[in-house]
């Protein structure tokens, strides 16, 4: 049997025809850069967010740069982020000329520790940038009380949970400024590179708008420096296809997350491979499933990938390592809760698709590889 991490496959080829259709529409009308698809997206977007604002952008990086720069980081900033995630969380930052200031992560979440972060404030703070890793949120709670006391933004890398849930709040609706992907990896994938920003501050709103078309509020004339980082009209015409359907797939994850644990557990194998963590009053949107096996995690993978079975790691280094990072001054040692967690996490195939006799598979060569 073959299990990919991901198959897009079947979820597109179901919808061929509306996908189809819709890209017809665009055709017919030329709206190829933003346009009347775009707008309604970002409509339905806000919507679904819970937010006054959605925003389309070019990527998820894209949508991370132009957050920051519309909260005001520049150079000699400080922005405090955690060093396990993906690369641009923290490129958006160097690319400004401001620092990453390194929270540690909370080892069953994967997220930030909150508990880290107020002794991590100086008089150079401009933002704090948490990320929704796996697609479930950080403690946004206890977040946003330390953002209010010291008068902070918060800027939400939601890249990986777009309609998780913290406490009934949606992600990318409890910050100044929400930022999504829709690389087609995600719940909420498109056919190409696209993201979006969130963000119920008209001035914000007003700022991001512009800064997406280079700054400008009105043709050739430029308040801003901004970036060409426009959402096209194909991909939101694609995109207004699959919302619909989105919190369907998302639910159908999370009941994929529950299936393997349940064969984790009748199998025994919860003693030997940490499982998922889900907090209290969330919503997981489980973008990966993702597992902790000490000590044998490479072995385990090569072990699943001959037997057909798809897996990654999210993230094998954490960021403070990076090489291109390497002047920032961080070294080995410095957050060990990431170090330990790139060392020994596996993420494992959980896609709508994904049939029972497949998880069984997964479930049973991971038994076989540890007897």
């Amino acid at each position: 049997m073959k299990v990919p991490l991901l198959d897009l496959v079947e979820q597109n080829a179901a919808l061929r025809p509306q996908i189809e259709a819709a890209l017809g529409r665009v055709l017919d009308t030329n709206g190829f850069i933003l346009g009347n698809e775009v707008k309604a997206l970002e409509e339905e977007l806000a919507a679904y967010c819970g937010t006054k604002y959605a925003i389309g952008c070019a990527s998820g990086s894209d949508a991370l740069l132009l957050a920051l720069m519309a909260v005001g980081v520049a150079a000699g900033d400080e922005v405090i982020t955690t060093p396990y995630s993906f690369f641009a969380t923290v490129s958006a930052i160097t690319r400004l000329g401001a620092t990453p200031v390194f929270v540690d992560i909370d080892p069953l979440t994967y997220n930030l520790d909150v508990g880290q972060v107020e002794s991590k404030l100086t008089e150079k703070t401009k933002a704090i940038q948490p990320v929704h890793l796996y697609g479930q949120c950080v403690d946004m709670s206890a977040l946003r009380e330390i953002a209010a006391k010291h008068a902070i933004p918060l800027v939400e890398d939601a890249a990986q949970a777009i309609g998780a849930e913290d406490n009934g709040i949606r992600a990318g609706a409890m910050s100044a400024v929400g930022c999504f992907s829709f690389y087609p990896s995600k719940n909420l994938g498109g056919m190409g590179d696209g993201g979006f920003m969130t963000t119920d501050v008209d001035e914000l709103a007003r700022k991001l708008y512009a800064l997406r078309v280079h700054g400008s509020e009105e043709r050739y004339y430029h308040k801003w420096i901004g970036l060409n980082s426009r959402l096209d009209g194909f991909q939101g015409s694609v995109l207004r296809v699959k919302l619909p359907l989105l919190d369907g797939w998302s639910d159908q994850r999370k009941l994929n997350a529950d299936g393997y644990r349940e064969l984790f557990v009748d199998s025994g194998l919860s003693e030997q491979i940490g499982l998922p963590f889900e907090r209290d009053n969330i919503r997981h949107i489980y973008n990966q499933y993702v597992v902790r096996v000490p000590g044998r995690r490479d072995g385990l993978r090569s072990y699943l990938t001959e037997a057909g079975i798809g897996t990654d790691i999210y993230y094998p280094v954490p960021l403070h390592m990076q090489e291109c990072f390497a002047y920032i001054g961080y070294r080995e040692g410095d957050f060990p809760v990431s170090e330990r967690a790139a060392q020994e996490t596996l993420a494992l195939p959980i896609f709508p698709e994904l049939r029972p006799e497949q998880q069984q598979y997964v479930v049973a060569k991971i038994a076989e590889f540890f007897q």
